[in-house]
């Protein structure tokens, strides 16, 4: 039946009725209004929720805009009127505001002196495939029983990671140090809730039905079928998607976060499907990363899954780090971050040595974006060496997004060197997995594994 026949019959069944309250349906729009009032001042202000560490995303978008090369200064002003409503509680004002900086950071001019143009940006696979270093391997025993232990392990290890950055993201090395001193356990009793690791599951249930001829748009039909919600790039592309805006549009269609670490945080899972093929794990990487990301955003995603692939194959967590970042092509300006963080660790023994001059570095970055944490992962990776508990450690103090960096470096770390480890100061406080995601609310670590594990078996040759 044709769509005009199916609005035809339905307007010739429709029988008139009487309401007895008309106004009830009339009512739901004052809930409209309130949710979003209440996801605009959101985005003016808000907290972390496991950290409670503040953010201005309206501010933040300026400033991710600054960082891609646009000139931005004139937007300052309705930063300021948009700060004045918010404080009046003003919502029709704000309203106006944030629509007309929106459609401002669209149509932004070009910084011609930006050391941003001087960098080659990627925006295809095969252009990013021409420049970037692979290492080979020959096929991983996907069937082996050991290939099931490294990727619970991997899994266990990612969710403690998780567990422990929660509650700390969002503040600087000084500010940790001086609320916590040195961090080597968990702050408060942990729990399991954590965005990140939702997005990683919606690509495995993709990954599940198309193995690796996975396309984009599968896995962005996967975030709207699944995920309710998300946070700055991500919930951008949700919105996108649900319009019919699909990969990579998605990715970079009114998305100033296009950058940030939303990709970067999910690539885990591709290095897991694709054991001991860094090359595989990156071009997963960049279909998964398309669905939000774009540019330097996509690259941290493949960044985190080449050297988890990797540590299914290699037993040296410096080598790993080292070949990660010759994977990542030489003149874009994702390599320039992680290269001279690679560089500053090979010159000084301390790794707080290390971090300050990072610091320095990525000064004009927000510490949602992907070089801050890009480098922290590659500080904590090198100075831990291989130990589970330094490296959480050094990635817990350095601060930042340390939920999404924790997690993704010792799932490496799990699959790289086993289950045992991993202290049970870290894994006894774990129990099932919460997420807020549609029909799988809570699982068992152990379900996700085998989730994993057959997955990758179903779709192996």
């Amino acid at each position: 039946m044709k769509a005009w026949e199916r609005a035809y019959r339905l307007l010739q069944e429709a029988n008139p009725v009487v309401l007895d309250e008309e106004e009830q349906t009339w009512l739901a729009m004052n809930e409209v209004e309130k949710f979003h009032d209440m996801t605009l001042k959101l985005f003016w202000h808000s907290n972390v929720p496991g950290s409670g560490a503040p953010e201005m995303l309206a501010v933040a978008a300026v400033q991710s805009m600054h960082n891609m090369g646009y000139e931005t200064d004139h937007l300052l002003p309705l930063l300021d009127a948009g700060e004045e409503a918010y404080s009046k509680d003003d919502m029709a004002e704000l309203q106006r505001i944030t629509a007309r900086l929106m459609a401002e950071l669209n149509r932004l001019p070009k910084n011609e002196q930006s050391n941003f143009w001087t960098y080659t940006p990627y925006t295809t696979w095969e252009a990013y495939e021409q420049k970037a270093k692979f290492p080979s391997y020959g096929p991983y025993d996907v069937k082996a029983e050991d290939f099931a232990s490294r990727i619970y392990a991997g899994w266990l290890a990612q969710i403690v990671g998780g567990a422990l950055g929660t509650a700390i993201e969002g503040y600087t090395s000084e500010k940790l140090k001086a609320k916590f001193g040195d961090i080597r356990h968990y702050v408060r009793k942990p729990n399991t809730y954590n965005d990140d690791i939702t997005f990683e599951i919606a690509f495995l249930s993709a990954f599940d039905k198309q193995g690796y001829e996975v396309t984009s748009d599968t896995i962005a039909e996967e975030w709207v079928a699944l995920v309710p919600s998300g946070w700055s790039a991500e919930e951008i592309a949700l919105k996108n998607i649900r319009t019919g805006i699909y990969p990579p549009e998605s990715g970079y269609r009114n998305n100033p976060f296009r950058e940030w670490i939303g990709a970067q945080m999910r690539g885990a899972i591709c290095g897991m499907v694709a054991p001991g093929n860094p090359k595989e794990a990156a071009r997963l990487a960049w279909k998964d990363g398309v669905v939000s990301h774009a540019g330097n955003g996509v690259l941290g995603e493949i960044f985190n899954a080449v050297f988890v692939s990797l540590a299914f194959v290699e037993k040296d967590i410096r080598k790993i780090v080292e070949l990660s970042v010759e994977a990542i092509p030489s003149d874009s300006e994702y390599y320039d971050f992680v290269s001279t963080a690679l560089e500053w660790c090979r010159q000084h023994e301390d790794w707080q040595q290390t971090w300050a001059l990072c610091e320095e570095k990525f000064k004009e970055y927000n510490w949602i974006h992907a070089y801050p944490n890009a480098m922290a992962e590659v500080v904590a990776l090198w100075y831990g060496n291989g130990d589970f508990d330094e490296t959480l450690h050094i990635i817990a103090m350095v601060g930042q997004d340390v939920d999404c960096n924790a997690a993704q470096i010792v799932s490496a770390l799990g699959i790289m060197n086993g289950l045992g480890t991993i202290d049970s100061k870290w894994t006894d406080p774990i129990g099932d997995l919460d997420t807020y995601l549609r029909g799988l609310k809570k699982m068992k670590i152990t379900e996700l594994s085998d989730w994993t594990v057959g997955a990758v078996r179903k779709h192996s040759v």
